[in-house]
């Protein structure tokens, strides 16, 4: 069964960090570029990070740069996403999926039930 899972969410003060993580399952998880993209409350889904099946090309979204860092452990089937200086406008539900894009992670069937990140003081 194909799958993934996100984790690492929480309640963080403006400023905190966070790491979430996705593990996949069930397809050839080192080929595939992966991203991470959030659903705001009455927003849009909006892209947030991607990285190439290969790890050594990651691109961002610019409300994020410099801020958020995507990851990938191939051996592991693990994708990351640590979040530093998190603002309130970063308040999402924050979900993986297949592609490294806006383009390409939208279609994507693949997403997982999502993790819950609050920033709020």
């Amino acid at each position: 069964e194909v799958q993934l899972a996100e984790s690492g969410g929480g309640v963080v003060q403006p400023g905190g960090s966070l790491r979430l993580s996705c593990v996949a399952s069930g397809f050839p998880f080192s080929v595939y570029d992966m991203s991470w993209i959030r659903q705001r409350s009455d927003k849009d889904l909006e892209w947030v990070s991607g990285i190439v099946a290969g790890g050594e090309t990651t691109y961002y979204t610019d409300s994020v740069k410099g801020r958020f860092t995507i990851s990938r452990d191939n051996t592991k089937n693990m994708v990351y996403l640590q979040m530093n200086s998190l603002k309130t406008e970063d308040t999402a539900v924050y979900y993986c999926t297949t592609g490294r894009d806006e383009k390409t992670a939208f279609p994507s069937p693949l997403r997982g039930q999502g993790t819950q990140v609050t920033v709020s003081s």
